[in-house]
């Protein structure tokens, strides 16, 4: 299992970034995955998930009504759109792999993680 988390990068308060998550290895509708951040000294987050078969969404209260995760399948990839950027959203962002039927908050339920992408939002 294999994940490669790309689209970071600098904006300011307000702006927009499109994460990517490109999965290989392994087949890709048999994982819900999840996006997780970690913030300069703090412990890594949960942000939100998609389920392997419904496509199911479930996000972290912070980012409600900002963030949109979604998946195409055909291109073993999975996006998620960040609008609304605040300060408090610098963080590198992770994109993890889950094989069991949930759509998990936490970490353990999550087994193959991608390197991170670096988003940083400047006021």
């Amino acid at each position: 299992v294999q994940l490669q988390a790309s689209g970071g990068g600098l904006v300011q308060t307000g702006g927009s970034l499109r994460l990517s998550c490109s999965a290989s290895g392994f087949t890709f509708t048999d994982y819900s995955i999840g996006w997780f951040r970690q913030a300069p000294g703090k412990e890594r987050e949960f942000v939100a998930a998609i389920r392997r078969s419904t496509a199911n969404t479930y996000y972290e209260d912070s980012v409600k009504g900002r963030f949109t995760i979604s998946r195409d399948n055909a291109k073993n990839t999975v996006f998620l759109q960040m609008n609304s950027l605040q300060a408090e959203d610098t963080a590198v962002y992770y994109c993890a792999a889950d094989p069991t039927h949930s759509i998990s908050r936490y970490q353990q339920s999550y087994d193959s993680w991608g390197q991170g992408t670096l988003v940083t939002v400047s006021s």
